[in-house]
């Protein structure tokens, strides 16, 4: 898992990236607002994210505004970091779009669950994601029926698009991918196979 930083403050950039190599993750660094959005909008960019709220230039509350407005799918995970800690702030972070919250200078053990939690989300979000994926791949593949079909009155075939009359069966199994298994409905049986069978049962009585 790659998380980008984003802090203006040197001594609070290099304490965060060692403790998440630490704690075994990949860091990209950086001081300012500005290049975290621009790697944040590349194709490989990091799904995690901590941004510093102050910063010269773009804040952390303005990435974060853009990382939402952005039509990436899934969008990145991101964890505001910031002295303001009143009820206000937290209110305005998270309307911006962050999904966590953390004050400076912040606890080891707090940053570890905190990222933990990230992490989970970002996997979940990328198992649905395949998973969304593969459904709409085999729906591409499933054929449909759809349409008009013109259909005999009296033998029930089906014309297709090459004027040639199907059995229904032919038909459907050409243009889906329904496979049939054939029977005899009660109907039919009573109106076919009964008078086959009293008629044969006559006959063993004749020769008899």
């Amino acid at each position: 898992m790659r998380i980008l930083i984003a802090d203006d403050d040197a001594v609070s950039r290099r304490v965060l990236e060692a403790t998440l190599q630490k704690l075994g993750y990949v860091t990209v660094v950086t001081g300012n607002g500005a290049e975290a959005w621009t790697l944040l909008q590349d194709e490989e960019a990091p799904r995690l994210a901590i941004l510093d709220w102050m910063m010269p230039g773009l804040d952390g509350l303005e990435v974060c505004r853009r990382a939402r407005a952005a039509p990436r799918t899934p969008p990145p995970y991101i964890i505001l970091l910031t002295t303001r800690d009143s009820r206000a702030d937290v209110v305005a972070g998270l309307d911006a779009g962050a999904d966590d919250y953390m004050a400076k200078p912040f606890d080891r053990e707090e940053l570890r669950a905190r990222v933990g939690v990230g992490v989970r989300m970002v996997e979940l979000q990328q198992s649905l994601a395949d998973r969304l994926r593969d459904l709409e791949d085999a729906l591409a593949r499933v054929k449909q029926l759809q349409g008009l079909l013109p259909i005999c009155s009296y033998c029930k075939k089906i014309r297709d698009d090459r004027n040639y009359w199907n059995q229904v069966e032919t038909y459907i199994s050409a243009h889906s991918e329904a496979q049939f298994s054939h029977g005899i409905c009660p109907d039919c049986f009573e109106k076919f196979v009964r008078p086959q069978l009293d008629e044969a049962g006559e006959d063993g009585a004749t020769e008899k």
